[in-house]
C-alpha cells in the first residue's frame, strides 16, 4: 500500500497526503482525520524515508573513514565498531563513507543528499577542506582529530604531542641520547596529518628539553614498511638505541628488523609510543605505550554528535584525551655498548 492509494481513497492528492505526514504544510484537521482514518483501516506503515520525512530526521548519522584501499589499523577498527556500538545505544544507524582521491565523490554525497543527521569524520588534517565543506551545508558534524584552527567544529583527540613528549622523557630518564621517532606515511605528513605533525612537535620539544640527539623518520603503515624502516635506522646511526612511534600497524616490522638484527628488546634497544592496546599487548615483550582509548573516543564522538544535533547553536566542545603511559617491558637502561653480533648482523 502506498500514499497514492491512500490518497484515492480519503479523496484528496498525493501532495496533501505527504504534507499530513510530514507536517511541512497545514492540512485541514478534517481532511488530516479523513486520511488517518484510511491509514488505520488499510494498516498502512510509512517507510523508513517517510517516518524520517515527518521526523525531520534520519535516525542515522555518517562515519567518514579513510579510502576502502587503505587497511584499517586496530586503533581505527576498535573506534568504527566503538561508533556503532554507542549509536545503537540511542538507536540511530551508521552510514560509513569513505573519503579521499576518487572516494571524494561518497563523501560529497553524504553531505549534499542529506542522507544522515549528523556525520563524525575521523583523519583530519590541519587544513582539510571536509571540514569547510560541512560547515558550508550546515550539516553537524564531530571531527576525530582537529584543524588549526579548531574554534568553530565541535572534536575529539589524543595528544599526541603530550604524549609522545612524555615517552621520549622516559626514554631520556633510562640514559638514551639518541633516539627516533618513526611517524606515519609521507603521503599522510605531505597532506598534514594532525596526529604526525603533533607529534613531531611533542619530539621535538622533548629532545630540547633534554639535550637528545634525535632523527624522525615517514614509514608507511605495515609491517613491510616497519621492518625496512627500522633496518635503515640502524645503518645510518649504529648508535641509535631507542625508537618511538605513533605507527602501530608499522610494530610488528619494527619488532622483526630488531630481532633480525639481533637486538633484544629491552636491553638492547628500547621502543615505546602511542598505540592501541591490543598492539601494544602483543608486542614481544609487551609495549610501554599510551593506549589510545578508542573505545571511550567512540563514545564520546557519537555522545557530541548527538549534542550537537539537538541543539546546533550550542557552543563547540573539544576534548583532549591524554591517556597514561602503561609502563610494560619493552623500555630500559640504555646499554653501555652494542653487542658484537649487532655490529656484523647490521654491516
Amino acid at each position: 500500500m502506498n500514499i497514492g492509494e491512500i490518497a484515492r481513497r480519503a479523496g484528496v492528492s498525493r501532495s496533501t497526503v505527504s504534507y499530513a505526514l510530514s507536517g511541512k504544510r497545514h492540512v485541514a484537521p478534517s481532511t488530516r482525520r479523513r486520511i488517518q482514518d484510511v491509514i488505520d483501516e488499510l494498516g498502512y506503515r510509512p517507510n523508513a524515508a517517510a517516518r524520517a520525512l515527518k521526523e525531520g530526521r534520519t535516525r542515522t548519522i555518517g562515519l567518514v573513514i579513510p579510502p576502502a584501499g587503505n587497511r584499517l589499523t586496530h586503533m581505527q577498527l576498535d573506534f568504527v565498531a566503538s561508533v556503532v556500538d554507542a549509536a545503537a545505544r540511542v538507536d540511530l544507524d551508521v552510514l560509513l563513507s569513505s573519503s579521499g582521491g576518487d572516494h571524494d565523490r561518497s563523501f560529497e554525497r553524504l553531505v549534499s543528499e542529506y542522507r544522515v543527521d549528523g556525520v563524525i569524520l575521523m583523519e583530519i588534517r590541519l587544513e582539510d577542506p571536509r571540514v569547510g565543506r560541512l560547515q558550508k551545508a550546515g550539516l553537524p558534524f564531530v571531527g576525530i582529530g582537529h584543524t588549526a584552527g579548531d574554534q568553530q567544529m565541535s572534536w575529539i583527540d589524543v595528544d599526541y604531542a603530550g604524549l609522545i613528549q612524555h615517552c621520549v622523557r622516559h626514554l631520556a630518564d633510562l640514559g638514551h641520547r639518541r633516539v627516533a621517532l618513526v611517524t606515519r606515511s609521507p603521503e599522510l605528513l605531505a597532506a598534514g596529518y594532525g596526529p604526525a605533525r603533533r607529534a613531531r612537535e611533542g619530539f621535538e620539544t622533548a629532545l630540547t628539553e633534554r639535550g637528545l640527539d634525535g632523527i624522525e623518520v615517514s614509514c608507511g603503515d605495515d609491517a613491510r614498511s616497519g621492518k625496512e624502516c627500522v633496518e635503515a635506522l640502524l645503518r645510518s646511526h649504529p648508535d641509535l638505541t631507542a625508537v618511538t612511534t605513533i605507527n602501530e600497524a608499522a610494530l610488528p616490522g619494527i619488532q622483526r628488523a630488531l630481532a633480525d638484527t639481533g637486538l633484544e628488546v629491552p636491553y638492547d634497544f628500547s621502543i615505546t609510543g602511542v598505540a592501541a592496546r591490543t598492539w601494544a599487548e602483543d608486542f614481544h615483550p609487551p609495549l610501554t605505550a599510551a593506549d589510545v582509548p578508542a573505545q571511550e573516543m567512540g563514545e564520546k564522538a557519537v555522545s557530541l554528535l548527538v549534542e550537537r544535533i539537538a541543539s546546533p547553536d550550542t557552543p563547540p566542545r573539544h576534548i583532549l584525551l591524554t591517556p597514561p603511559i602503561s609502563l610494560r617491558s619493552s623500555t630500559a637502561a640504555a646499554p653501555t655498548a652494542r653487542p658484537s653480533r649487532v655490529d656484523r648482523a647490521v654491516h
